[in-house]
C-alpha cells in the first residue's frame, strides 16, 4: 500500500553514475566531475522506487540508446513515459521511442532546445512566433515512414540493439534521409511534450520527482559500493554486467527492507487510529541509510578460546608460587 503513495506505476527515469576504475581499462574515460578514470552504470528507476534495469556504459557518450534499451528489454513493467536528462535525449531518439511504444521526456537545460517546431505552412500565433519555427517537413516523414517503422521493429525484436541503432543514426548521420525524417518527427514530438511541460504543473512536477528518485538511488549505490572496479572485472562485458546487476540487487534489497519497515510502522499507527495523509507518506524515501549497516558485524568468540589466549588467574598464581 505504501508504494501506491509514491507515484505512478507507468513512469520511470534513467540516469548514469560513474564508478572509478584504472586508466588501463579500455572502457575507462575521464569523469569530468571527479577527474578520475571511470566507467558508467546506467540505471532505470521506477517512480515507485526500485531499479528494473542496469547496464554498463562508456562515459561522455550520448545516453539515448541505452535509455531506450532499458525500457524495451524487460517484460514485467509497462513504462509509458521515461524521464531523462539532456544527455539521454536526441530528436531522433524521441521519434524512435514513440515508435517503440513509450514517450521520452527530457529535462532540457539549454534555451535553444526549448524551441517549438510545427509543419511548414502552419500559421504561428504572434505570441509564440519568437520561439516557434514552421520548418518541419511532413512529406519527408511520410516518405520514409516505413523505414523508421522497420528500424523500430528490428530493435523491438532484438535483431538490433537500441544502442547500436542510435549510434548509427547519431549526429554523424546528417544527410541520411532516414535520419532526417526521424529528426523531423522527433521535433514534432518534442513540441507536443514541451506544450504539456510548460502548461501542466502536475506533469512538470512528476518529471522532476522521478528524476530526483534516480539521483537518490545513485547516491545509495555509491554508498554501497566502495573502492575501484578492478581491471579483471572490467575487461569482460559479462563481468561488468554482473557488477551492475549485483549493485542494483543490493540497492533494491535496501529499499525493499526500508519499505517493509515503513509499512509495518504505518500498520501499527493505523491500528491506533493514527492516520498519516498519503501526500506526506509519498515524500518519505526508502533510500535512507541511517538504519542500515552496510559493512556487516564482526563477531569474535573470545569465550571459546579464552583459556588458550588469556591465562586464568589461578594458574598464574600457582606458576608464581612454584617459581
Amino acid at each position: 500500500p505504501i508504494a501506491a503513495t509514491w507515484g505512478r506505476s507507468d513512469l520511470a527515469s534513467s540516469d548514469m553514475m560513474s564508478m572509478e576504475t584504472t586508466k588501463r581499462v579500455w572502457q575507462a574515460r575521464l569523469d569530468p566531475r571527479r577527474n578520475t578514470p571511470s566507467i558508467g552504470i546506467y540505471s532505470h528507476v521506477k517512480d515507485r522506487w526500485g531499479i528494473f534495469h542496469a547496464q554498463p556504459f562508456v562515459l561522455n557518450e550520448r545516453q539515448a540508446g541505452v535509455a531506450i534499451e532499458g525500457v524495451i528489454r524487460q517484460e514485467k513493467l509497462e513504462t509509458s513515459q521515461l524521464a531523462v536528462d539532456t544527455h539521454g535525449y536526441t530528436d531522433f531518439a524521441m521519434s524512435h521511442a514513440r515508435l517503440l511504444g513509450f514517450d521520452l521526456c527530457p529535462r532540457l537545460k539549454e534555451l535553444k532546445q526549448r524551441h517549438l517546431f510545427v509543419p511548414r505552412g502552419t500559421k504561428v500565433p504572434a505570441e509564440i512566433a519568437a520561439v516557434c519555427e514552421a520548418n518541419v517537413d511532413v512529406a519527408l516523414i511520410e516518405k520514409h515512414w516505413d523505414s523508421l517503422v522497420h528500424l523500430a521493429a528490428s530493435v523491438m525484436s532484438g535483431h538490433a540493439s537500441a544502442v547500436a541503432a542510435l549510434a548509427r543514426f547519431g549526429s554523424a548521420a546528417q544527410g541520411d534521409p532516414i535520419y532526417e525524417a526521424g529528426v523531423q518527427l522527433g521535433r514534432l514530438l518534442r513540441t507536443a511534450f514541451l506544450a504539456d511541460y510548460f502548461v501542466k504543473d502536475a506533469f512538470r512536477n512528476e518529471l522532476r520527482r522521478v528524476l530526483n528518485r534516480g539521483e537518490a538511488v545513485n547516491a545509495l549505490k555509491r554508498a554501497i559500493y566502495t573502492g575501484r572496479i578492478s581491471p579483471a572485472q572490467a575487461k569482460r562485458v559479462d563481468e561488468m554486467q554482473a557488477v551492475a546487476d549485483a549493485l542494483s540487487l543490493m540497492a533494491n534489497i535496501v529499499m525493499a527492507w526500508n519499505t517493509s519497515q515503513m509499512q509495518a510502522v504505518l500498520d501499527r499507527w493505523s491500528n491506533r487510529r493514527q492516520v498519516i495523509p498519503p501526500e506526506l507518506i509519498g515524500k518519505i524515501a526508502p533510500t535512507r541509510l541511517e538504519s542500515i549497516n552496510l559493512r556487516g558485524v564482526f563477531r569474535f568468540p573470545v569465550d571459546r578460546y579464552a583459556d588458550q589466549i588469556l591465562p586464568s588467574r589461578p594458574n598464574a598464581s600457582i606458576t608464581g608460587t612454584n617459581g
